[in-house]
């Protein structure tokens, strides 16, 4: 019988943070007559049913995130072989006894790139099942093993004996530090037994790609890894050869998983000859580079906000930090538990105590989950949360996102407390700097948000529409005279 999510490896369940508990209300009826059933979040007056995400409700509909996937096994490994004839069959027998140790249901599959000897042969003698790659490359061995697995799990292996069969149950164990764990070659506690050529190289690429990306991982070319079979759902890989490897890295940090490491000992095959060509794989690695950038940079990535405050463009580092500087200036002073809207991975909900983060992207709000408990994904038109909830709220570069209209300041007004402080933000299109600094922007960073911007405010049009809602604004900021902050304060 096939096994679901829930009936394999048990997890602690992440509970919904108490500061959302304690004002939550349902985003349809408005009551807070909500209760938690078996991960969803159920509203006994509507009959409303809203799924929850590691602690974080999801009060979007349709939910982001899809029903508990079926899974047939626990892990399926995936061997990439080529000419491995006199490896295959002794990495298999040891791979069988790992895994019965273990004591996890799973399944091998052994990724043949069109060897000329025995190797497929082999395979399928020692229980193995075999695909056979329709197009060259190791990214296309990937994209094909990932395509046939059923397991949970995914582990990804070499067959050269380079990548030992005892040490998957280190990555297994490990399993709980990220949705992708990799045997690392140069975290501390490793090894990396190889000529020296080889090692320099290795190391100066791994280097340039974590400093240029701003991946927080060690060894990024290790295709000994072990994946959450969900994070690689809609990750298509386009690298042909080994670049495919930063390639998922990249693309599964920007979807906003964690990325764990555990120290390995790398040992060089010993029979046969390495599939790697290093100036090769060095070329296309670079050639990659340019466009993992751009994604990388892009407002598509989970962590945008929080890089762009470490930015090496100045204007967009400069920008991000005068936002931080004067929004907090305001807000650290603020008694009480404070809503940011639309929070992104914004360094403001990380450096402000007692916040609720709320925003549209459940990608963003998985990244920031790392760093804070109290999350939901909701829309800025329906907040899920009771008539007079919070004391603060800070909505930063997001009224410009939305439709214009009334109705997201009303809902602001409806669950702030009389008297309570908010700080809202958004560039100024009433003076002629931002036109200006917009054009920049698009040239400098292309994929950033200067496209998306479809209601346009100035400071006379803000304060008529705050004050409709019930605000008085009391202060106000600008960033190179284009960026408006103001500080209002909800009408007793």
């Amino acid at each position: 019988m096939p096994i679901t999510a829930d009936m394999t490896i048990p997890e602690k369940r992440v509970a919904i943070d108490s500061l959302i508990l304690e004002r939550w209300a349902c985003p349809r009826c408005k009551t807070s007559h909500l209760q938690e059933r078996d991960r969803r979040v159920i509203c006994e007056s509507c009959e409303a049913s809203f799924a929850t995400y590691r602690g974080i409700p999801l009060f979007l509909e349709p939910n982001s995130v899809s029903n508990a996937t079926d899974y047939v096994h626990e892990v399926s490994v995936i061997v990439l072989t080529l000419n491995e004839e006199k490896n295959i069959s002794v990495l298999l027998q040891d791979l069988k006894q790992t895994l019965q140790k273990m004591n996890v249901s799973h399944e091998i599959i052994v990724v043949d790139g069109g060897s000329k000897d025995k190797t497929a042969e082999v395979a399928r003698s020692c229980g193995a099942q075999v695909i056979h790659q329709k197009e060259q490359g190791y990214g296309q061995a990937l994209n094909e093993g990932f395509s046939v697995s059923r397991g949970r799990y995914v582990l990804t292996m070499d067959a050269d004996l380079s990548h030992p069969a005892g040490f998957v149950e280190h990555l297994w164990q490990a399993r709980s530090k990220g949705e992708v764990i990799i045997a690392s070659r140069y975290v501390p506690g490793a090894k990396f037994q190889a000529p020296a050529f080889r090692k320099i190289l290795s190391r100066v690429l791994n280097v340039v790609f974590a400093r240029v990306l701003s991946i927080p991982v060690k060894d990024m070319s290790s295709g000994f890894r072990l994946y959450r079979k969900e994070v690689l759902q809609g990750v298509k890989i386009q690298g042909k050869n080994f670049e495919a490897l930063e390639e998922i890295l990249i693309k599964v940090h920007t979807n906003g998983w964690r990325i764990g490491e555990v120290p390995f000992h790398y040992a060089p095959r010993v029979d046969g000859k390495s599939k790697a060509r290093l100036i090769e794989f060095g070329i296309c690695l670079l050639k990659t580079l340019k466009s993992m950038w751009a994604l990388r940079s892009s407002i598509a990535s989970a962590d945008y906000d929080e890089r762009a405050f470490n930015s090496i463009i100045p204007l967009q580092r400069y920008w991000q930090r005068s936002r931080h500087k004067a929004i907090l200036g305001w807000a650290k002073h603020w008694k009480g538990i404070i809503l940011d809207v639309g929070c992104g991975s914004s360094r403001i909900i990380q450096d402000l105590p007692n916040m609720v983060g709320l925003d549209v992207a459940l990608y963003k709000l998985r990244y920031t989950r790392q760093k804070c408990s109290a999350l939901v994904q909701a829309s800025i038109f329906d907040l899920p949360f009771a008539d007079k909830s919070f004391e603060g709220i800070i909505c930063s570069q997001v009224i410009e996102h939305i439709p214009g209209g009334d109705r997201p300041f009303q809902e602001l007004a409806r669950v702030i407390k009389p008297g309570g402080m908010m700080v809202i933000g958004t560039p100024d299109y009433g003076r002629p700097y931002w036109p200006f600094i917009e054009g920049v922007y698009k040239r400098v960073h292309p994929n950033g948000y200067a496209d998306e911007h479809i209601t346009h405010y100035s400071l006379p049009s803000l304060t008529e529409t705050l004050k409709r809602a019930g605000f008085e604004v009391l202060d106000h900021h600008y960033i190179l005279g284009a960026e408006l902050n103001v500080l209002a304060r909800r009408v007793p």
